[in-house]
């Protein structure tokens, strides 16, 4: 409408956003300064969220987040902000796994994993002689399948550090100055979820 002020033309700002986890048992969270911390049977996880404008409460059994006159971008992020203490809640309960394949159509990929499982060594990737070293994220560790040739296992609580390291492992085998339709090497996730489901 012509005439009116820009601020009459907006949509009203929501007063109230909120969303709740709830803390099964044998799960302890504790909240501070937008600091989570959830411990449970498989081990400890700390996140920040300082750099976000919403309000993180312990009540009782449940973490509520909630913001207060938000716009729409500033919604968003309760919900993104319940997802990550949920994540955190799943791993120190149940963990994470991601399962990787290697792909390779003539030169077979020669993996190596160390003896405390938190690195690995990628040899023979299109027959190159470089050595590839893959250090894993802190909590992650990597086994090899021994029913399935060709696969290895990620394990860990933290869903972004196992995500990143299988991510780390991938990268390291990028195909170079060839058509990466044809080439199509590699080690890529095949299965990723919640451990033992």
């Amino acid at each position: 409408e012509r005439g009116r002020p820009e601020e009459a033309r907006k949509m009203p700002r929501t007063i109230n956003s909120s969303r709740v986890v709830k803390i099964p048992k044998g799960v302890t969270v504790t909240v501070n300064a937008r600091i989570v911390k959830v411990e449970g049977p498989r081990g400890k996880l700390q996140r920040n969220f300082k750099h976000l404008n919403v309000q993180i409460e312990k009540k009782q059994s449940e973490v509520e987040v909630s913001v207060w006159f938000g716009n729409r971008k500033h919604i968003a992020c309760v919900r993104t902000v319940a997802s990550h203490i949920q994540n955190m809640i799943t791993g120190v309960t149940k963990g994470y796994e991601y399962k990787m394949r290697f792909v390779y159509a003539h030169f077979p990929v020669n993996f190596t994993i160390d003896d405390s499982a938190t690195k690995v060594e990628i040899r023979n990737f299109l027959g190159e002689k470089v050595v590839r070293v893959v250090p894993m994220l802190e909590g992650v560790t990597i086994t090899r399948t021994k029913e399935i040739k060709d696969e290895v296992v990620l394990v860990g609580n933290d869903i972004d550090l196992v995500s990143q390291s299988a991510a780390n492992i991938q990268q390291s085998c990028l195909v170079k100055n060839k058509d990466i339709r044809k080439f199509l090497d590699g080690i890529y996730v095949s299965q990723k979820g919640i451990l033992g489901n």
